[in-house]
């Protein structure tokens, strides 16, 4: 059996699902980045499956299958997508995006048609919270740094996107699942990655602690437990396809695939 090349998401969500897999060098190749790394790697060819952006799936070279039954996803606030802004949405007129993201990138552009009525003028940037403000009303971050950032000590409002699309859609939203080209996987590799996940979430609060050492490791704790899923089930799988719907209404994507599995 031959070891697949894993990149997976540097974040504390994605931990849960490559909970053991240092373990099985006999299967896997595991490495780390952000989210839109991990596109940029699996678009091409560097890793064989890859945690991407939900979005990134219809970007792909060539079509992909998705692992079944897993993902990182939201069913109201998510707490780690978030748009933090100086001034209330509906005055925003530039938001800073997040370079890190792509799923949560076109998101905002969606919810700022769909939900905010506003056209504000986007402009990438690399995470920081101060310099994206100076240049725009708002600024879109993603993972630990959304997570963690304090934004009530900095006087600035957090509008949550999961709860935002929660409550546009009345659907779950799907941040990120293992995709790569079909049949790079074995079935023992996706039972290998299905227990991952299964025991992963068992030792959520283990998870949290290692990850986020004792100052942040109550926060950890009741984010994995409260914010985070991990099935991928048909009402998620509604919500992506949901996404899919309006990022091409968009033009965030040329085109909207079936989504199909390993």
């Amino acid at each position: 059996m031959s070891v697949t090349r894993l990149g997976a998401v540097d974040y504390l969500n994605a931990r849960p699902l490559v909970f053991g897999l240092e373990t099985k060098n006999e299967l896997f190749a595991l490495r780390f980045d952000v989210p839109s790394k991990c596109a940029a790697l699996l678009h091409d060819g560097s890793i064989d499956v890859g945690m991407i952006p939900s979005i990134e799936y219809l970007r792909g070279p060539s079509p992909y299958r998705i692992v079944p039954g897993m993902g990182i996803i939201s069913d109201g606030p998510v707490a780690s997508v978030a748009i933090f802004s100086s001034r209330p949405i509906e005055q925003v007129r530039s938001i800073a995006l997040d370079t890190s993201s792509r799923a949560s990138a076109g998101l905002v552009r969606v919810l700022s048609r769909e939900a905010f009525g506003i056209e504000p003028a986007f402009v990438p940037m690399a995470p920081g919270i101060d310099e994206m403000l100076r240049k725009c009303d708002a600024a879109l971050l993603i993972g630990d740094p959304a997570l963690y950032l304090d934004h009530a000590a900095l006087g600035i409002v957090k509008i949550d996107l999961g709860e935002e699309w929660t409550r546009f859609a009345g659907l779950p939203f799907v941040w990120a699942f293992w995709a790569g080209r079909g049949g790079v996987l074995t079935p023992t590799q996706i039972a290998a990655l299905t227990d991952a996940r299964d025991t992963g979430v068992a030792a959520s609060d283990t998870v949290a602690d290692d990850y986020c050492g004792p100052a942040r490791a109550a926060l950890g704790r009741a984010y994995l437990r409260d914010n985070i899923q991990y099935t991928l089930d048909g009402r998620a799988i509604a919500g992506l396809k949901r996404y899919y719907w309006l990022a091409h209404k968009y033009r965030l994507v040329d085109a909207v695939r079936d989504v199909q599995f390993f």
